[in-house]
């Protein structure tokens, strides 16, 4: 009885059904170049932050490194991985162009044509959050950051 409360209250309900799908995406810059520092990020996560919120995706975690996004997000099951990665992309690179002129010649075009997702299910969320959060403070990232 108490694993089934503690899984109702993770579940989402629609209409339709009672759902609970998390997608751990990852995307990178074209050439992977380090283009999301500074101003860039932080523009970067609020415009992927307003986008989840409009199309009612959880964020769950969310870790913009220089050369890429980490993003763990739970959403409908109408919603596919392609076409959430898509949007988030799209958004990004459209909006980071009109807003850092000086910056166009880098971001252009932005985004690699690749993308990693993959569903979170039988591993518990705060695993995979806690993975994203952790991305920074592993010590051959550091040595690579230098």
């Amino acid at each position: 009885m108490h694993i089934l409360s503690r899984v109702t209250r993770e579940v989402q309900v629609s209409a339709g059904g009672v759902y609970n799908l998390g997608y751990h995406a990852v995307w990178c810059p074209k050439y992977r170049l380090r283009v999301l520092a500074g101003p860039v990020a932080g523009r970067s996560e609020g415009l992927i932050r307003a986008k989840a919120s409009g199309h009612d995706w959880r964020m769950m975690a969310l870790e913009i490194m220089p050369d890429h996004v980490r993003l763990f997000v739970e959403a409908h099951p109408s919603d596919c991985p392609s076409p959430i990665a898509s949007q988030f992309k799209g958004l990004i690179s459209r909006r980071l162009r009109a807003e850092f002129p000086h910056r166009r010649s880098r971001l252009r075009p932005m985004w690699s044509r690749l993308y990693f997702a993959a569903t979170v299910g039988a591993v518990f969320p705060e695993t995979v959050r806690r993975y994203i959060d952790r991305q920074n403070e592993r010590s051959w990232w550091k040595e690579r950051a230098r």
